[in-house]
């Protein structure tokens, strides 16, 4: 992790010495967009925290844990469809889950469903991109570089 850190400094630097002016202005809207952020990333962070604290860590395993995978991907994959949560907080509550024993496999199934289309952002996402699909994108998502086929995949794998 702190070699990202080393990296991002190091490219930061770069661009100091590049283009001062250009890299203050990114650093300023960078900070503005933090700050507008933050709000929304702490509340968020404080009710998942609540909810974990109030589930105790044996029925998080009992239901996400590598004892009944199929179970636990199913599951993860229902949370992540119908739970309106951004990124920011998905990935983070990923990490917590993780620590406390739940599998990859299981954290996959949630983020994937979690990002693609939900349940509860259907009707803005049908108003803002339509009903019809490109043949392309279907064939993107169903074809080799597909998380369709990868989340099948990894459901097969959950069954062993």
């Amino acid at each position: 992790m702190y070699y990202l850190y080393l990296l991002t400094l190091l490219a930061l630097l770069i661009s100091v010495f590049k283009s001062p002016d250009k890299t203050s202005k990114a650093l300023k809207i960078a900070v503005k967009k933090f700050i507008n952020i933050l709000p929304a990333f702490l509340s968020m962070l404080i009710l998942v925290s609540i909810i974990l604290f109030l589930i105790p860590d044996e029925i998080i395993l009992k239901y996400l844990g590598d004892k009944n995978k199929f179970v636990g991907i199913t599951l993860a994959s229902f949370f992540g469809s119908v739970t309106l949560m951004p990124g920011f907080i998905a990935f983070p509550l990923c990490g917590i889950l993780l620590k406390k024993g739940v599998t990859y496999m299981v954290l996959s199934a949630f983020t994937t469903t979690l990002m693609m289309v939900g349940i509860l952002t259907y009707p803005l996402e049908k108003a803002y991109f339509g009903i019809w699909v490109k043949r392309e994108t279907v064939e993107k998502h169903l074809g080799t570089e597909s998380g369709f086929r990868g989340y099948l995949w990894t459901i097969l794998l959950a069954r062993k």
